[in-house]
């Protein structure tokens, strides 16, 4: 049985999804995530302004005159979602955890690709592959991935994305496009990521929280890591501490989207307290002007 709270944030997210995708981002995911080949249809005869590199000379040259290919884009794509569920992302301060988060935007991204006629599928992780939901299509088939979420219980607390990346192309042959959801709070894995990249469409969207960078000024605080189960005492009274606690995990913010930038990979930065549809609808816009400029 599940927790009647958990199927209130099951129902709240499903629908918020829903909406925000009929609502606000209809046509955006379509414009920017196309399907990954073309297929041959037929041939006609050629008419001015048609690209000359579409030419047929074989059949041009049968019939005396110039015909061109016509092709059929495949509409449909595989979208995967790559899901971090280590203990790290069972932090939250006040604006909810950031696994709530991660679960609100695989559900919009799961709501637009499945709006696209596109398959859903995901891949939980921690410092190992958890579990693996083949892609389909179907609303339903949004809700049990929501649900998934919120009741799976995972084996490990660790992160590895070296191991999801790696599952995901032995499991996807075909180009994906793949949303890695999860705060990369882990070891280096630019190498992983420079591979995975060779086949699939990847985009890291970083998931944080305010309460990660700042030290609240109320003097020695305890603080446990959820994926070590480590405690340390910090001295937050002292200006000094709180001030070089922020610089270092700047510092290692950026060296985050660094991992991603140097591996040629999008990032999409959303903590818990920003809207996530107006995060995704930015980076879709922002892609789209990137193509029509390639």
């Amino acid at each position: 049985m599940i927790p009647e709270e958990i199927i209130k944030k099951i129902r709240r997210i499903h629908i918020k999804g829903s909406r925000t995708v009929n609502n606000m981002m209809a046509g955006q995911y379509k414009s920017v995530f196309r399907g990954s080949g073309i297929e041959f249809e037929e041939v006609r005869e050629y008419s001015p302004g048609d690209d000359v590199k579409s030419i047929d000379w074989k059949v041009s040259a049968r019939l005396g005159k110039p015909f061109i290919k016509l092709y059929r884009e495949e509409r449909e794509s595989i979208v995967m979602l790559l899901i971090d569920m280590s203990g790290s992302l069972k932090f939250g301060t006040f604006s909810g955890m950031k696994l709530e988060k991660a679960a609100e935007v695989a559900s919009v991204l799961a709501f637009s690709a499945i709006k696209n006629n596109d398959k859903v599928g995901a891949i939980f992780f921690t410092d190992k592959v958890e579990k693996y939901i083949p892609p389909k299509k179907g609303s339903g088939h949004i809700w049990r991935l929501i649900t998934e979420i919120f009741t799976f219980i995972p084996d490990g607390k660790g992160t590895n994305i070296t191991a999801a990346l790696e599952f995901l192309s032995f499991v996807s042959r075909k180009k994906t496009f793949s949303f890695m959801i999860s705060d990369f709070i882990c070891n280096d894995h630019t190498k992983a990521l420079k591979t995975a990249r060779q086949r699939h469409e990847l985009i890291g969207v970083i998931i944080s929280d305010k309460g990660e960078f700042e030290l609240p000024s109320c003097g020695i605080v305890s603080m446990i890591c959820f994926e070590t189960y480590q405690n340390i005492l910090i001295d937050a009274g002292n200006k000094a501490v709180r001030e070089r606690y922020f610089k270092l995990r700047q510092s290692y913010h950026k060296q985050i989207i660094e991992r991603l930038k140097s591996a040629r990979v999008d990032s999409v930065e959303i903590s818990t307290e920003h809207s996530v549809a107006d995060t995704l609808i930015q980076y879709f816009r922002y892609r789209e002007k990137r193509m029509r400029l390639m």
